[in-house]
């Protein structure tokens, strides 16, 4: 009687968690009006200190996520795309793809530290990999990655990519995976060596940009304009294991890891999310709709937050209109 009883219960609690688990949904909280006009692209949160990065035209909108209001902005670059922050240094970097260009800033006073003048064209995505302690800049212009040494504010090298890189992500153990949209492959960098070492087909996946990672489990998202798709893909053996539908547009994908969910931003105004059920198990869980052109956003991975930055559009056209430049701010709500 006694197991009989132990079963039902293990049998409701396990009903329970997949019902909570199933209710759970993404809710637009709240919009944060930002300063300033021009084009948006990446958007950054550094979690240990709790500041959201907007890359804004010449410049970068900054966001205390405690209060979740603007405290300041990094102004006077040319064309600005991504964000990157090394915390034990107290230095950040973005860059400046019209002046082929990383602009180096204090964290602390947001005041520009140096301009980095770079070899090679359109300096785009930026990350900090943990591993060498070095700074990766990609060049979708020179197909190439730039390294920047963040303590001397120097360049330290150049890895050739043979191919447009977008987004790409570190494994903190010496690897970084990044996308290289026009050859539709994932270029394996060696962050010691400072080359790429190896190269894998996405095929089916067609223009790859975004890129997440699941680090316990071993897999890359990557996400695909031209097939609409995101890819999974297996890191030992660099296959794609499945792919998934989502919508047209897309720029950037997270993963929380806490809530094993996996959100993708789409430039048609909607985000997918699929929750990892288990090994290559996914459930899409929810089709949020944001704004026309919100296609890249940030993962605030304390409160489990996304931020979306968008300006507003006048209607049926592709033109902005001037003071509209926000964050949409979406809670995942049980």
């Amino acid at each position: 009687m006694k197991k009989t009883i132990l079963l039902l219960l293990c049998t409701i609690a396990l009903f329970c968690s997949a019902f909570n688990a199933s209710a759970q949904k993404y809710v637009l909280e709240k919009t944060i009006s930002l300063p300033g006009d021009g084009g948006n692209d990446y958007v950054f949160i550094d979690q240990a200190a709790k500041r959201l990065y907007a890359s804004h035209g010449t410049a970068v909108n900054v966001v205390d996520l405690a209060t979740e209001k603007v405290i300041g902005i990094i102004s006077g670059m040319k064309g600005v795309h991504g964000i990157a922050v090394v915390s034990d240094l107290n230095k950040g970097f973005i860059t400046d793809g019209k002046a082929n260009a990383v602009v180096a800033f204090d964290t602390n006073t947001l005041q520009v530290i140096k301009t980095i003048t770079i070899t090679g064209k359109g300096p785009d995505g930026i990350i900090y990999d943990p591993f060498s302690k070095k700074i990766f800049a990609f060049e979708g212009d020179s197909n190439a990655a730039v390294v920047v040494d963040p303590q001397s504010l120097t360049q330290a090298g150049t890895v050739d990519l043979g191919g447009a890189p977008e987004f790409a992500v570190s494994d903190g153990k010496g690897m970084i995976y990044n996308n290289l949209e026009d050859k539709s492959k994932l270029a394996v960098i060696d962050t010691k060596a400072l080359k790429m070492v190896k190269s894998f087909p996405l095929n089916p996946c067609g223009g790859p940009t975004g890129i997440a990672i699941d680090i316990s489990g071993q897999r890359l998202f990557t996400v695909c304009r031209e097939n609409k798709g995101m890819s999974v893909i297996d890191i030992a053996s660099g296959k794609v294991v499945q792919t998934l539908p989502i919508g047209s547009g897309v720029d950037a994908v997270v993963y929380d890891a806490v809530n094993k969910l996996i959100i993708a931003s789409n430039g048609d105004g909607t985000a997918n999310v699929f929750r990892l059920n288990g090994p290559d198990a996914y459930t899409a869980l929810q089709t949020i709709t944001t704004q026309y052109h919100a296609k890249t956003m940030a993962l605030d991975a304390a409160t489990h937050k996304i931020y979306f930055p968008v300006s507003d559009y006048k209607e049926g056209t592709k033109t902005q209109l001037p003071n509209s430049f926000k964050l949409l701010v979406y809670q995942l709500k049980n």
